[in-house]
């Protein structure tokens, strides 16, 4: 599998993540992407300045790393995350 960069990638990674219990921001800043825990909540905060690519690299990235429970989703997003799991991303 290759990660292909396009919206709809993207909104798929946001699903994920959205299943997965993380909330996910879009804010303006000299920041790069990165998530942390905030008070036990999973918070993930990305630079609606960035490009379609880092979006997507940054997101798959945390995903990769990430300690995720499979059981809150549905059989479709398991089998994307697990696919993410294998993929090696080039950033």
């Amino acid at each position: 599998m290759t990660l292909s960069y396009t919206q709809h990638t993207l909104e798929k990674l946001e699903s994920l993540l959205k299943s997965l219990g993380f909330k996910l921001r879009y804010e303006r800043g000299n920041f790069k992407t990165g998530s942390c825990v905030l008070e036990n909540n999973r918070v993930i905060i990305v630079n609606k300045y960035s490009n379609l690519e880092s979006k997507i690299n940054a997101l798959a990235d945390l995903l990769q790393r990430s300690e995720t429970d499979d059981t809150l989703l549905e059989d479709k997003q398991k089998a994307f995350l697990y696919e993410l799991k294998q993929l090696k991303l080039e950033l």
